[in-house]
Order: C-alpha cells, then sequence, then structure tokens
C-alpha cells in the first residue's frame, strides 16, 4: 500500500502533495495503524530534493494532526458516556473512564505533548482525552507542540536520507511495537489488577 502511495504521490503537483500530507495526518488520529510516520519520512525525502519546502509540509503536517486530534477529543466528549453505559466496548465502562480521568487530572499535559511520540496510541489518547473533558485549548497548544516536534523530526529525517528513507521504515516500525507492546502489557496488568480486586471484594 505504501509503495502506491507513493507512486501517487510522485505524480502530484506541489499543492496536491500539501494536501494529502494534511490528509496523511488527520487520518491517523481516527482510522490507527496507519503508515504516516512512514510517509512524513518520504515527504522530507522530497523536501530534500527541492520539490517542496520544509516550512510549509511541516505546517500542513502539524495542523492536519492537530485537526484529527480534535475530531477524535470530540468523538471521546460525546460519545465515552454513551459507549460505557452500552458496553459496546468490553473493557471500557464507568470504572474506566473514572481511572482514565484520574490519570489526566495528574499526568495530561505530560500524556498530551508524548502524545505524537507513542506510536499506535494517538487515537486512543486524543479519545480519552475528550472523555475526560480536558480543558479545549490548552489541550489544542500541548497536543501542537507535540505534533510540530515530531512532524519536524520525522521531515528532517527525511531530508538527510533522501532516497534511502525506506532505511528510516524498520526503525519507525520496531519503534512503533516496542511502545504498542509497553502500553499493551501495561494496560494488560492494570485490567488484571482491577479483575483481582472486584474478586476480593466479592469473597469478601
Amino acid at each position: 500500500m505504501i509503495e502506491s502511495l507513493i507512486e501517487f504521490l510522485q505524480g502530484l503537483p506541489v499543492w496536491a502533495i500539501l494536501a494529502v500530507t494534511f490528509l496523511i495526518a488527520f487520518i491517523e488520529n481516527l482510522v490507527p495503524p496507519s503508515p504516516s510516520d512512514v510517509l512524513l519520512v518520504f515527504m522530507g525525502s522530497l523536501i530534500g530534493m527541492g520539490v517542496i519546502g520544509f516550512t510549509p509540509t511541516l505546517t500542513v503536517a502539524t495542523v492536519g494532526s492537530v485537526a484529527g486530534f480534535c475530531v477524535a477529543y470530540a468523538l471521546g466528549r460525546r460519545y465515552g458516556e454513551a459507549i460505557a453505559e452500552s458496553r459496546w466496548v468490553p473493557f471500557i465502562d464507568h470504572d474506566t473512564l473514572a481511572y482514565v480521568e484520574r490519570l489526566f487530572d495528574k499526568y495530561h499535559g505530560l500524556i498530551i505533548v508524548s502524545n505524537r511520540f507513542l506510536a499506535g496510541t494517538r487515537a486512543v489518547v486524543a479519545f480519552a482525552a475528550g472523555v475526560s473533558k480536558l480543558p479545549l485549548i490548552r489541550t489544542v497548544i500541548q497536543c501542537s507542540i507535540s505534533a510540530l516536534v515530531w512532524n519536524g523530526i520525522l521531515l528532517f529525517a527525511g531530508m538527510h536520507v533522501g532516497q534511502r528513507w525506506r532505511d528510516v521504515e524498520g526503525y519507525i516500525s520496531a519503534y512503533g511495537w516496542a511502545i504498542t507492546i509497553v502500553l499493551a502489557l501495561g494496560f494488560g496488568y492494570w485490567l488484571w489488577r482491577r479483575r483481582r480486586r472486584k474478586a476480593e471484594e466479592v469473597d469478601r
């Protein structure tokens, strides 16, 4: 799929490449997993070849990331309670929402700022931020900082590896899997502790 997208991008004018850059950054917040990081590295290689400029590409990618985050935030704010009550998702209930809210109350700034660096969890973090009803303006500013830095790193890497941009794909994939596994293990441990605590309360 990535190769087909790249062939498609190479035949587009500058304005269309920027529009696709926006869509790539926007969609990954709503339909994970997405190859957005790899594609942004490729965009960086186009910057290195002089096809597009660094500033407009970084700006468009960051706006797309923030816009996608805001949509996921709005969905969480609007439908988070409904999902918990309907039990559509087995591990999302009122206890889970309460835990998420406590987590955001304590670490909200750190979680949002590090959001872009947590591959595989970006949509979840954005949705959870909406569920927790974090202040929108402050959250958007923190999200913008995170997106600006992460997108800048990817574009900068693409500029310097040039035609070898595919070499970065393996590192990004390994990084994404490592982060996802660590977070999944942490979440699984939390679920186990929660069920064990409930079982102990029933036994009493």
